[in-house]
């Protein structure tokens, strides 16, 4: 005998020591359950965290101009007819659509959709667009007429002093573009060539406020256009109306 048994009285049993559990741990069972759930929960953590950006690569939406030009009807009644005038909020003829920049055509629907332009035919044309919709439209009147256009200068004809001074004021070319047909970004439109007294009626609509049928709400160009009087937005936009640009009017049939 060696150990315990040899000191031990006849018949004496050993008992194990009781080792009690810390405080608060878990029971074994308890703990490979636990590991396990964790385990559940950082994979669901990775999955989700690395999911959205996946989706929104494989969502990004591209543009079909041959797909837009299939979906354009309610285009053509009023964007299709040259000197087509519209009656509201006043008369002036609606804005040329054909030549001007995908991201800025994309842009102003989705800003129709949402509200933050204000007009009653135009919101209710853009509501019913989806995002590929918007997307294949703007990509068919980016390009449509541009095969045939003249090139345009870099360099446009000298305003008067008064409109120099005004442009000035307004950091116009900042955002536009010298001949304001090549603007520093995709979003912003082109404005050479376009109609005077529609130029007019939306700088006019950036004035607005509390009005729930007109407006636009764009911060910078509302900044832009508040200092202005009615007479000298008129006189902007008659100057920047003269100046050759990209953007027309392309005669389109309703029936094909």
């Amino acid at each position: 005998m060696s150990g315990w048994a040899a000191f031990a009285p006849p018949g004496a049993r050993r008992v194990r020591p009781y080792n009690p559990p810390l405080l608060g741990a878990p029971p074994p069972i308890a703990r490979r359950k636990m590991k396990k759930i964790l385990s559940i929960l950082t994979l669901t953590a990775l999955f989700i965290g690395v999911l959205p950006g996946a989706q929104a690569q494989e969502a990004k939406v591209v543009g079909d101009a041959q797909a837009g030009a299939k979906i354009n009807a309610m285009c053509i009644g009023c964007h299709g007819i040259p000197g087509y005038k519209a009656s509201f909020p006043e008369v002036y003829q609606v804005p040329k659509i054909a030549g001007q920049g995908a991201k800025y055509i994309e842009a102003a629907l989705v800003e129709y959709q949402k509200g933050e332009r204000r007009h009653p035919s135009m919101h209710a044309v853009a509501v019913s667009l989806t995002e590929q919709n918007i997307a294949d439209l703007a990509a068919y009147y980016s390009q449509l007429g541009m095969s045939a256009a003249a090139a345009v200068p870099d360099a446009p004809p000298a305003p008067s002093p008064q409109v120099a001074a005004l442009l000035e004021k307004g950091g116009c070319v900042a955002c536009h573009g010298e001949n304001f047909n090549k603007p520093i970004d995709p979003g912003y439109p082109k404005l050479a060539g376009q109609h005077s007294d529609y130029l007019y009626a939306a700088l006019k609509e950036y004035q607005t406020k509390n009005n729930v049928r007109i407006g636009r709400d764009n911060a910078v160009m509302v900044g832009m256009a508040a200092p202005f009087s009615h007479a000298e937005l008129k006189l902007l936009a008659k100057y920047i109306g003269s100046l050759p640009g990209d953007v027309k009017t392309v005669p389109e049939s309703r029936f094909r």
